[in-house]
């Protein structure tokens, strides 16, 4: 049965030019460096990003925790944004895997004051721990896109106090598309960064973890601890460069059909739309008990093939993604308000 699926942009099918690619892939064992559809890959993600080097990894948040983990030593500090995927949605794993603890400052809308920063940094005293790390995320997953001119800052800052900065960009693709900008230009702003290939470019698995070669030499090997060699990874590989090479440049539709989406959403009695968070394929919207019940609403919207994810911290969230289509948008906005 065929859904609209709304939950993520994780929700993407590979498309069949991938389902091709991943069956002729040509492949090696990756752990010895020698599958040539991984090494193509890792070399297209370091020129992407702007960096020398870059290390496919299984998930997002392997790639942020692998970067962590190479970046600090046990008992350090990580300054982030308290609302990061880092802090929220990983589990806790920086204190289980690099042994850290987070330092989270408040943000707006994703964005972290400099000046809160640079107060975080810890000072040389016997009583506090050591700042090992700064980390950004870029777009951020509340749907909103952090200035070029905040990241810089930020990094100046950190270089001035010899703290490396990691960027999580997830949805980095997606970030550059709003800017304007070569998806380079946001990752300077950062030592390493993190996307997925798996976040809107239709992959059907997969991170990419890019920095310096001393940087990945170190995180590869580190990979290898943390279960991450995964032999003939080729296979998802061929995905990968696809979704680089091709679903990057298509995600300008995804980002006017999340505005569309909004704007119809505004229009319903009850749905209070968070327009300062529409800058990707997100909409967050808040819709109270007395409109519809959250139980009865996913319940209903499912009966006609629709499929979203409940209340956050106050509200839902929609994503639109290659999946989704306009006329899929028009559907569930009449089926929305058949129901409420």
């Amino acid at each position: 049965m065929n859904y609209i699926d709304l939950r993520s942009d994780t929700v993407t099918m590979p498309t069949d030019e991938m389902r091709e690619a991943i069956a002729n892939a040509l492949v090696g064992d990756d752990v010895y460096c020698d599958d040539p559809t991984v090494n193509k890959l890792e070399k297209l993600a370091a020129e992407k990003t702007g960096k020398e080097a870059a290390l496919i990894v299984p998930s997002g948040t392997f790639g942020n925790q692998l970067a962590l983990f190479t970046h600090t030593r046990r008992g350090q500090e990580v300054i982030v944004g308290k609302n990061n995927h880092i802090v929220i949605h990983e589990v806790g794993a920086s204190a289980v895997i690099a042994g850290v603890q987070l330092r989270t400052i408040d943000t707006v809308n994703g964005t972290m004051n400099p000046a809160e920063v640079k107060k975080a940094i810890r000072q040389d005293d016997i009583h506090e721990p050591e700042t090992g790390l700064i980390c950004v995320e870029e777009a951020h997953g509340c749907g909103a896109v952090v200035s070029l001119e905040n990241l810089k800052e930020i990094k100046k800052i950190a270089q001035e106090n010899s703290i490396p900065v990691h960027l999580d960009g997830a949805r980095i693709f997606n970030a550059a598309t709003s800017l304007n900008v070569e998806v380079k230009e946001i990752a300077e702003c950062a030592d390493t960064v993190m996307f997925c290939l798996s976040k809107g470019l239709a992959a059907p698995a997969g991170s990419m973890l890019a920095g310096s070669k001393k940087f990945i030499d170190r995180a590869r090997k580190n990979r290898k601890l943390m279960g991450g060699g995964m032999r003939q990874i080729g296979i998802l590989a061929a995905a990968g460069i696809i979704a680089l090479e091709k679903m990057t440049l298509r995600l300008e539709e995804d980002h006017k059909n999340a505005k569309y989406f909004a704007e119809e959403l505004s229009k319903i009695p009850g749905v209070n739309v968070k327009f300062d968070r529409t800058d990707i394929d997100m909409i967050y919207f808040e819709m109270g008990e007395e409109v519809i019940s959250e139980k009865a609403f996913i319940e209903k919207l499912y009966e006609k093939n629709i499929k979203v994810n409940g209340i956050e911290d106050g509200e839902y969230r929609f994503v639109t993604h290659v999946g989704v289509t306009k006329s899929d948008i028009d559907f569930v906005i009449k089926c929305m308000k058949e129901i409420m």
